[in-house]
C-alpha cells in the first residue's frame, strides 16, 4: 500500500472503478475522506470478513471518537462491543427470525402488489418513490406497531432515510415521534415490536430508556435502509444488463438466487459501521496501530475476483455464496431475513407485472454521496413499454 486515497465526487458516482485501482496496490488503503480526516479502508474478501470478525476492532464509541466529541456510551446495538451487544440483540432477534419473517409474507406480498397497481397507472414514475420506498417503510411501521392512521406522518418523518439523505433535524423529528410510540406502547401496549421492547424495558429492566429509544431507531433501519436500496440498485443493474433482466423473466425461479447477487454486485451499504483498533494488529500485511479507524469496504470485497470469478459482471444465475453484503460476525445485519424476503417479493412481481420495464430517457442518474449508503436519489423508468 502506497500514498493517500481519496474520495471524492468521482468516488461515490462508481466507486468499483476506484475499488479496482485500489486493489491493484492491496487490499488496505490508507484514505482521506471529505471532510479531511483520514482512515483505514479494507477492499480485499478475505481480508475484509476476517476483520469484521475480529474482537480487537471495537465499535463501542467509535463514532463519538470519529466526530472528536466525548462518548457517552452506546445506546444500540450497531454501536456496541459485548456484553451489551449481545444483550441488546438478543432483545431484537424475536423480530427477525425466520419463522416471525415467513409469517409476514402475505402482508408483503399485498403491499407490494398494491403499490405496483399504482405504479401501472403511470407512463413515467420514480420507482425509488413508488416502490422501493413505500413497501418496507410501510413494512416496518406495522411491526413497530403505528397506528393505521399515522403511517402517512411515519413515512413523512422518515423520508430521505432510506437513501442516506436525511437531514439532523429530521433525525430530531423522528426520535421524537419514536419517543411518543414509546409513550403511548407503555400505556396500551399490543402485540408488537415495540410493545415488547418496552415490557423488556419495564418488567424485565434488560435495557435503559435510552436504548429502547435507540433500538427502536435503530429497527428502521434494520428493517428498512438495506431493502430500500436492494430493490433500487437490483432495478437499476437489471436495467442495465437486459440479458439478466430476460434471464429473471424466462425462469422466475432464479430470484432468490438474483437478489443475493444484487446484493454481491451493487449492494445496498457501502462501508461497514465505523470500527477501530483496540489494540496493534495486522491486516492484510497492513500494522495498523491502536485507536485508528477501520473502515471494511463491502461493495469492494464483493467485486474481489480472489473470490468471485467475473466479480464486475452481472449474473443471477451465480451462486454468490458468502457474500458480505449484510457483514459478517456478531454483527451481521438482523434485519437480513426481512431484507431478502421483501426483495424477493418485490422483484418476482415486478418482472411478471412489467417484462418491458425500461429506464425513462432522463438525465445521467445521480448516486447520494456518503460511504454507508450505496444508493440513487431516483430510479425513473417507464413501466408499461
Amino acid at each position: 500500500m502506497t500514498g493517500v486515497a481519496e474520495l471524492d465526487s468521482a468516488f461515490f458516482a462508481d466507486p468499483h472503478r476506484a475499488y479496482r485501482e485500489w486493489s491493484a496496490r492491496g487490499s488496505v488503503h490508507r484514505v482521506r475522506f471529505p471532510d479531511g480526516r483520514t482512515g483505514w479502508v479494507v477492499t480485499g474478501y478475505a481480508e475484509a470478513r476476517a476483520a469484521l470478525a475480529d474482537p480487537r476492532l471495537r465499535k463501542s464509541g467509535a463514532n463519538a471518537r470519529w466526530a472528536g466529541v466525548a462518548s457517552t456510551g452506546s445506546t444500540h446495538m450497531l454501536d456496541a462491543d459485548p456484553p451489551d451487544h449481545t444483550r441488546l440483540r438478543k432483545l431484537v432477534n424475536q423480530a427477525f427470525t425466520a419463522r416471525a419473517v415467513e409469517a409476514l409474507r402475505p402482508r408483503v406480498e399485498e403491499i407490494s402488489a398494491a403499490l405496483l397497481d399504482d405504479l401501472a397507472g403511470h407512463d413515467e414514475a420514480d420507482l425509488l418513490a413508488g416502490f422501493a420506498v413505500p413497501l418496507p417503510i410501510t413494512v416496518i411501521g406495522e411491526l413497530l406497531g403505528v397506528a393505521p392512521g399515522e403511517r402517512a406522518e411515519f413515512r413523512r418523518r422518515t423520508a430521505g432515510f432510506g437513501a442516506g439523505s436525511a437531514e439532523p433535524e429530521q433525525v430530531r423529528h423522528l426520535k421524537e415521534l419514536l419517543v411518543e410510540l414509546v409513550r403511548r406502547k407503555r400505556e396500551e401496549p399490543a402485540d408488537d415490536v415495540l410493545s415488547r421492547l418496552v415490557r423488556a424495558r419495564d418488567e424485565d429492566d434488560r435495557l435503559s430508556e435510552r436504548e429502547l429509544v435507540a433500538t427502536a431507531f435503530l429497527l428502521l433501519f434494520a428493517g428498512y435502509e438495506t431493502t430500500v436500496n436492494l430493490i433500487g440498485n437490483g432495478v437499476y443493474a437489471l436495467l442495465r444488463n437486459p440479458d439478466q433482466f430476460d434471464a429473471l423473466r424466462a425462469d422466475p425461479s432464479l430470484v432468490p438466487a438474483a437478489v443475493e447477487e444484487f446484493l454481491r454486485y451493487d449492494g445496498p451499504v457501502g462501508f461497514a459501521t465505523l470500527r477501530y483498533a483496540g489494540e496493534p494488529l495486522e491486516i492484510g500485511g497492513v500494522r495498523i496501530a491502536a485507536d485508528e479507524f477501520v473502515h471494511v469496504a463491502l461493495g469492494a470485497a464483493n467485486r474481489d475476483p480472489a473470490r468471485f470469478d467475473g466479480a464486475d459482471r452481472l449474473d443471477v444465475g451465480r451462486n454468490p455464496a458468502g457474500h458480505v453484503a449484510f457483514g459478517h460476525g456478531i454483527h451481521h445485519c438482523v434485519g437480513a431475513p426481512l431484507a431478502r424476503l421483501e426483495a424477493q417479493i418485490a422483484f418476482s412481481q415486478l418482472v411478471h407485472r412489467f417484462p418491458r420495464l425500461r429506464l425513462a430517457e432522463t438525465a445521467p442518474l445521480a448516486w447520494h454521496e456518503g460511504i454507508r449508503i450505496r444508493g440513487l436519489v431516483s430510479l425513473p423508468v417507464r413501466p408499461n413499454e
